[in-house]
C-alpha cells in the first residue's frame, strides 16, 4: 500500500518470515511456494519434495498440466519445477507458456528437469526456448535440496527485488518532485510524471533522446554543461543551480542534483531536480561494478592477474559502447556464451534422438549419475601386484624368443596385429612390444636406465593390468603404446617435441589405463566405489591409474627407472606424464580438441599460406603440451582407425566390457549408465557409427591435418561404410551373417 503527500512517501510491506536486504530496504518475503508438476512419482520428485520439507518450503504436487494451471493460479508460487523428461506424458512446453501468459507469473521462476544428456547435446539449451532455467536429473535428495537453496537465493529472491523495484517506481511515480534517468552516454531512460507536468513535455517526447537533443536555456554558463560531465565522469555528485528550458520556451530556474549510479548493470547518472539522492539501476551490459573492483585490487596487488577470458569480455564491453543497437545485441548473447563453464560443449543438432550417441556421451562423458540406493559397490583401492616369480629373471632385447620377436618384425607399421602379440606371449604382450619400442627411441639411455631394469618395470606394469578385461587390459596398453610410438615418428611431430616429452609420452601410453577395473568413472561414481571418494568423482580412473604408476615405479629399487635421472629432470618427466595420463579423460575431450584446432592448426595454416616460418607456434611450451594430450588421445582411441579386422576385433571386446558393466549395474541396482548396451538389443554398428560420428572423425581430422596420416583415414573411412553397410542391413552383429 502506498501513501503520498508533498513531504513523505511510504511504501509498507507485510512482515512475514524472512528478511532480505535490498539496498537501504529491508523486506520480508513468506516462505517459498514451489509447484512441482511430475506426471508420475520417481526419486526426482520424491527428492524434491524432500527438499522443499527440509527447506521449510510450502510445496504443492500436480501429475497433470490441467491440476497445475489450477494450482498455480490459487497460489501464484514462486518457483514452478516441471518434469521435462518424458514428452509421451505431457507437453511441458505448452504448461510453460500457459503459466507466462498468466499476468501474475511475471515474477515466478520455471525450471525444467531434462535428462542428463542434453547438458552435452545442448549446452545452450536451444531445444527449450520457453524455459530460463533448467536441472539435470538427480534424484540425490541433497542435491535437490542445494538446488532449491540456491534458486531461492538466487533467481527468486533476484525476482523478489525486481518486485521491490516496481514498489520504487510506483513511489516515484507519485513523487512530486520532477525526477529524470538517463543512461551513461546521456539517453533519457525515464521521467516522472512530476516532470512532465513542471516541463510541459510527454514521456513519449523524451524517451530514447539524448540530453543535448532537448533544447537548454540559454542562462546556464557556457562550460557549465561540460563541468557537470567532468564532475559525473569523476564518479562524484554535481549540485547547483541549472536553468532549464520548458517545452513552450521558458526558462525555469532548478536546484538540480545529478548523482552517477554504479551498479552490476553499468554506470549511469540520474538527474534529480530538488533535493533528495536518488539512486537508480538499468540492464545494460557494461560492468562498471567490475571495473572498480578491478582497480581496488590493483592497488593491492601490482602484478596482472586477468585472465584471458576475462580481457576478452572487457573487449567487447568496450566495443558495444559505441556499437549500434544490433550490434550490441549481439554481442550481449556472445558475452552470455563466453560467460558459461561449457564452452567446448558441441550441439550435436539432429543427433539428440539418437540413444546410441546420447548413452555414449552420457557414460563416458559424465560423472555418473547420484543417488541415495543403498546399494554402494565397494570397489576397493587394492595393493598393487607383484611381478609373478616366474617373470622376475630380467632378459635383455636380444633373449626375446625368436617366435615372438617374428610377429614383432613391423611393429613400426600402422598395421601391426597386436593379436597375433597376444596370442604370441600368451596375453603378455606389453613387456615385450615396450622392449622393442623402448629400446628403438633409446629410453634407457635418456634415464640412465639398465635394460634389466626397464624389463623388471615394464612386468610390473603389466601384472597390474587386469587380463580378466575383455578390453581395457595389458593388450590395450601395448596398441596405444604402438599408436604412440608410430605417431612420435612422425615429421611434424618430431619437430614439435624434445626427446624429454616423447619418453613421458611412451611412458604414458604405457601406464594410462593399469589396474583399470572394466568399469568406467560414471559406475565408479553411481557405486559410491572407494576410489571415487578417494577423487572426488572427478577424473577417478585417470588419476587412479597416473597415482599408482609413480607408486609402483618408486617403492622398488629394482623397477625403478626414473632412480637415476636429476631431480628437476624427474619433476619435469613426471609432470608429462601425469598431464597425459589425466587428457585420456573423455569429459575434456572437446576441449583437448578445441584447443589444438585453434592454437596450432589454424596458426599454422595461415602462417604456412604466407610462406612464414611455423617454428614458433610448433615448439612453444603451451603448444607442446596440446601436441602430447592429442597424441595420446588418438592413440587411446585410435580402434575405429586401424585395418578392418583390428578394427571389428577391438570393437567386439569394448562391447562385451560395456555388456559386462551394464549386467553389473542390474545386478547390484544401481543406475544403468548405458542403456543401449544390453547384450540382448545392443546394435554394435550403430554404436560405432556413433562413436566414429561424435568423438573420432573431428579428432583424426584435426591430427591428420597436423601429422599427415592417409592411411589411418583410410582406414576410418572403410570401417565407417562396414559398420553403415551393417546397418542399413538392419543387422546387429559384429560381422555378417556367412553366406
Amino acid at each position: 500500500m502506498f501513501f503520498s503527500n508533498p513531504c513523505i512517501l511510504l511504501v509498507i510491506f507485510q512482515t512475514t518470515l524472512t528478511e532480505v536486504q535490498f539496498g537501504p530496504m529491508k523486506l520480508f518475503k513468506d516462505p517459498l511456494q514451489v509447484l512441482l508438476v511430475f506426471a508420475k512419482e520417481d526419486s526426482q520428485s520424491n527428492g524434491f519434495c524432500w527438499a522443499c520439507e527440509k527447506a521449510n518450503f510450502r510445496c504443492s504436487m500436480a501429475r497433470t498440466p490441467e491440476s497445475a494451471l489450477e494450482c498455480f493460479l490459487e497460489k501464484h508460487h514462486d518457483l514452478v519445477i516441471i518434469d521435462h523428461r518424458h514428452s509421451r506424458h505431457f507437453d511441458a512446453e505448452a504448461l510453460c507458456r500457459s503459466i507466462r501468459a498468466v499476468n501474475s507469473s511475471e515474477n515466478t521462476v520455471i525450471v525444467a528437469v531434462v535428462k542428463r544428456y542434453l547438458t552435452l547435446i545442448d549446452p545452450c539449451c536451444s531445444v527449450l526456448p520457453s524455459y530460463p532455467q533448467r536441472y539435470v536429473e538427480n534424484g540425490n535428495m541433497m542435491a535437490c535440496y542445494n538446488e532449491l537453496l540456491q534458486l531461492e537465493h538466487g533467481e527468486v529472491r533476484a525476482q523478489f527485488k525486481l518486485r521491490a523495484g516496481n514498489a520504487i517506481f510506483t513511489a516515484i511515480e507519485q513523487s512530486q518532485e520532477a525526477i529524470e534517468i538517463t543512461s551513461e552516454d546521456q539517453v533519457i531512460q525515464y521521467v516522472n510524471p512530476a516532470y512532465e507536468s513542471i516541463m510541459g513535455y510527454q514521456q513519449g517526447e523524451l524517451i530514447g533522446k539524448e540530453i543535448i537533443e532537448v533544447p537548454k536555456s540559454e542562462k546556464n554558463k557556457p562550460d557549465l554543461l561540460e563541468t557537470i560531465n567532468s564532475c559525473i565522469r569523476k564518479g562524484k555528485e554535481w549540485q547547483g543551480i541549472y536553468y532549464a528550458k520548458k517545452k513552450n520556451g521558458d526558462s525555469i530556474q532548478q536546484n538540480v542534483k545529478i548523482t552517477p549510479v554504479i551498479g552490476q548493470g553499468g554506470k549511469h547518472k540520474d538527474r534529480r531536480k530538488g533535493s533528495l539522492d536518488v539512486r537508480s539501476t538499468t540492464s545494460r551490459g557494461s560492468d562498471g561494478s567490475s571495473q572498480r573492483r578491478h582497480s581496488s585490487m590493483a592497488r593491492i596487488h601490482s602484478m596482472t592477474i586477468e585472465a584471458p577470458i576475462t580481457k576478452v569480455i572487457n573487449i567487447i564491453n568496450a566495443a558495444q559502447e559505441s556499437s549500434p543497437m544490433p550490434v550490441a545485441e549481439a554481442l550481449d548473447r556472445v558475452l552470455e556464451i563466453l560467460r558459461t563453464t561449457e564452452l567446448y560443449s558441441p550441439q550435436l543438432g539432429t543427433k539428440d534422438e539418437d540413444p546410441h550417441t546420447n548413452d555414449l556421451v552420457g557414460g563416458l562423458m559424465t560423472d555418473g549419475l547420484r543417488r541415495l540406493s543403498g546399494n554402494e559397490y565397494i570397489f576397493s583401492t587394492k595393493q598393487p601386484h607383484h611381478i609373478p616369480s616366474h617373470l622376475t629373471t630380467p632378459l635383455s632385447l636380444n633373449d626375446i624368443p625368436p617366435r615372438i620377436a617374428q610377429t614383432m618384425e613391423n611393429e613400426d607399421s600402422w598395421d601391426f596385429d597386436i593379436f597375433n602379440l597376444e596370442a604370441a606371449t600368451i596375453k603378455r604382450p606389453l613387456t615385450y612390444l615396450g622392449m622393442k619400442i623402448f629400446s628403438r627411441f633409446g629410453v634407457c639411455e635418456f634415464l640412465n636406465c639398465p635394460e634389466a631394469t626397464l624389463r623388471s618395470w615394464l612386468q610390473v606394469i603389466e601384472a597390474n593390468y587386469h587380463s580378466s578385461n575383455s578390453y581395457h587390459n595389458s593388450s590395450h596398453a601395448a596398441d596405444v603404446l604402438h599408436a604412440t610410438a608410430y605417431f612420435l615418428c612422425k615429421e611434424r611431430v618430431k619437430q614439435s617435441l624434445d626427446p624429454i616429452d616423447e619418453v613421458a609420452a611412451l611412458i604414458a601410453a604405457t601406464v594410462h589405463d593399469v589396474d583399470h577395473p572394466g568399469r568406467t568413472n560414471s559406475f565408479l561414481c553411481n557405486a559410491g566405489s572407494e576410489l571415487a571418494i578417494l577423487y572426488n568423482d572427478t577424473a577417478v580412473l585417470e588419476s587412479h591409474h597416473a597415482a599408482l604408476a609413480f607408486q609402483i615405479t618408486t617403492r622398488d629399487d629394482k623397477c625403478n627407472i626414473f632412480k637415476n635421472i636429476e631431480r628437476n629432470e624427474y619433476r619435469t618427466l613426471r609432470q608429462a606424464i601425469i598431464d597425459m595420463v589425466l587428457a585420456t579423460e573423455m569429459t575434456k575431450h572437446f576441449e583437448h580438441v578445441n584447443k589444438f584446432v585453434n592454437s596450432i592448426n589454424k596458426p599454422l595454416a595461415a602462417l604456412e599460406e604466407n610462406g612464414e616460418s611455423v617454428k614458433g607456434i610448433l615448439t612453444s611450451p603451451e603448444n607442446r603440451i596440446l601436441v602430447k594430450r592429442m597424441l595420446i588421445k588418438c592413440a587411446d582411441i585410435s580402434n575405429p582407425c586401424r585395418p578392418q579386422e583390428l578394427c571389428i576385433e577391438w570393437a567386439g571386446r569394448i562391447s562385451e566390457e560395456y555388456f559386462a558393466q551394464t549386467d553389473e549395474e542390474k545386478r547390484q541396482g544401481l543406475p544403468v549408465v548405458m542403456p543401449v548396451f544390453d547384450r540382448n538389443t545392443c546394435s554394435i554398428p550403430k554404436s560405432q557409427i556413433s562413436f566414429i560420428d561424435y568423438f573420432i572423425t573431428d579428432m583424426f581430422d584435426a591430427w591428420d591435418a597436423f601429422a599427415d596420416l592417409p592411411n589411418l583415414m583410410q582406414h576410418l573411412d572403410n570401417n565407417f561404410k562396414y559398420w553403415k553397410g551393417l546397418d542399413e542391413r538392419k543387422l546387429h552383429s559384429l560381422r555378417p551373417p556367412p553366406e
